[in-house]
């Protein structure tokens, strides 16, 4: 039912509130998209997968390895002191007429000793 008030002609809602042609036309209530909520749902849930799946490729793909070092074989030798000393044959030097033990940290003279080829 329109009431003419001068510029804008005023509607009477079914509440009986005034409401004028523009919140007539335009304002109308946004209607709830659920094919848009589904279609943002599997586009995360792809993404999601998409990251984890990647991940998981680019830690497999990563190796680390140690160097492997070849000592030789395993040799006792015997001091004349008595004592054993247990190592690898290819930490075992003679230089100068010296038997000596050059370890990653230290040079151990084992001058007079005995080497015999042992598994220990």
């Amino acid at each position: 039912m329109p009431l003419n008030s001068g510029a804008f002609t005023i509607l009477i809602n079914c509440g009986g509130r005034p409401v004028t042609r523009y919140e007539l036309r335009h304002m109308k209530p946004r209607k709830f998209n659920v094919y848009k909520l589904v279609f943002t749902f599997a586009f995360l849930l792809v993404c999601i997968g998409m990251m984890l799946g990647f991940s998981r490729y680019a830690q497999s793909t990563i190796k680390i390895e140690a160097p492997v070092f070849d000592n030789g074989k395993k040799v006792v030798v015997s001091l004349p002191n008595g004592h054993k000393v247990y190592t690898f044959e290819n930490l075992i030097v003679e230089e100068n007429g010296k038997l000596l033990y050059r370890g990653e940290r230290n040079t151990i003279d084992l001058t007079g000793g005995n080497v015999e080829y042992k598994e220990w």
